[in-house]
C-alpha cells in the first residue's frame, strides 16, 4: 500500500506516519509543502504521490476563531476537502477524511450514531459537516473527539502547564465526551483503510469523561509519573461560567459500536491511553 499523509506536522499526522503499517509506503506532506486550499496544487500532489490512500489528516480546528474567521474555515474544512477528494478520484486512490463530534448538537442524552441527525453549535462543525458532504462517495469519514498527543497543542498539555504554573484551576464539568489518544485513532485508520472500509465511523477510546475528569485525571497520571511535583485543586465549573465565542455540545458521545465490530475489539479505556503517554511508549 502506498499512501499519502496530508496535514502531516499535526498530532494525528505525525500519528500516521509513526503508525503506518510494516510495508507502507507513506508520502508525508505538511502545510508548508502542500496548501490543500489550492485545488491545482492539490491535485499535482495527489496524482505525483501514487498513492493508493490519501489520509486527510488536515483541520482549522481553533473552534472560537473560526466564529470570527469562517471563510478561513471553511476553505480547510470543506472546500479543501472536496478537492482532496477529486483528485484521489482522478489519481484512482481513496480518500479517508476525519471528522468531528461538533457536527451534532449535543442534546441526544446518549451515544450518537453514524446516523444519527447532525445539527452544528458553531461555524467549526458546520464547516466540518459541509467537508463531509464534499468527501463524496467511495470515501471513508470517521469522526473523532477530543483528540490529544504527547507532544503538540491541546487539552493535556495546556493542563500540565497550567498545573504547574497556578494554584489552582477551574475546568468545565458539564461537557461530556470522550477523550481520544492520537495514536489509537490512527492505528485504527491505518485498519480501516486497509480493509477498504467506506461510509461514515465513528471512532474514539472507550468511556465518557466530562473536560473536568479528564483534568483530573491528567493531575494524577502525571503525579503518578513524576511529571508534576505538586498536586493543586481542580474546580469544576459550569458552561456558563466559562463564555467562548462558539457554543459547544453538551453531550458528544460517539457510538463506535460497529466501528469496533470491524476493529475485531473495542478501543482501550481512555484513562488508560492517557496513562500511556507518561510512559516511553503509548
Amino acid at each position: 500500500m502506498k499512501a499519502l499523509v496530508v496535514g502531516a506536522a499535526g498530532q494525528l499526522g505525525r500519528a500516521l506516519v509513526e503508525t503506518a503499517p510494516a510495508g507502507a509506503d507513506v508520502v508525508a506532506l505538511s502545510r508548508e509543502d502542500l496548501d490543500i486550499a489550492d485545488a491545482a496544487a492539490v491535485n499535482a500532489a495527489v496524482g505525483a504521490s501514487g498513492a493508493d490512500i490519501v489520509f486527510n489528516a488536515a483541520a482549522y480546528t481553533a473552534v472560537d476563531k473560526a466564529e470570527s474567521e469562517p471563510d478561513a474555515a471553511r476553505a480547510i474544512n470543506a472546500d479543501a476537502v472536496g478537492y482532496l477528494a477529486d483528485a484521489a478520484r482522478n489519481a484512482g486512490a481513496r480518500l479517508v477524511h476525519v471528522s468531528t463530534d461538533f457536527v451534532f448538537p449535543g442534546d441526544a442524552g446518549r451515544p450518537y450514531t453514524p446516523e444519527s441527525p447532525t445539527a452544528p453549535l458553531g461555524m467549526y462543525g458546520e464547516t466540518k459537516l459541509a467537508g463531509e458532504g464534499l468527501a463524496g462517495n467511495g470515501s471513508l469519514i470517521v469522526r473523532t473527539a477530543w483528540v490529544y498527543a504527547r507532544e503538540g497543542a491541546n487539552f493535556v498539555n495546556t493542563m500540565l502547564r497550567l498545573m504547574a504554573e497556578r494554584d489552582e484551576l477551574a475546568v468545565v464539568a458539564d461537557q461530556i465526551g470522550t477523550p481520544t489518544l492520537a495514536s489509537d485513532l490512527a492505528g485504527a485508520l491505518w485498519t480501516l483503510a486497509e480493509a477498504g472500509e467506506t461510509g461514515t465511523l465513528h471512532y474514539t477510546n472507550s468511556g465518557v469523561a466530562s473536560w473536568y475528569d479528564f483534568a483530573v485525571a491528567i493531575q494524577e497520571e502525571a503525579l503518578a509519573a513524576g511529571r508534576l511535583t505538586r498536586q493543586v485543586p481542580v474546580r469544576p465549573i459550569r458552561t456558563q461560567d466559562f463564555p467562548t465565542p462558539a457554543r459547544r455540545p453538551s453531550y458528544s458521545v460517539l457510538d463506535c459500536s460497529r466501528t469496533y465490530g470491524k476493529l475485531g475489539a473495542p478501543a482501550r479505556h481512555w484513562r488508560s491511553a492517557l496513562r500511556s503517554i507518561f510512559k516511553d511508549t503509548d
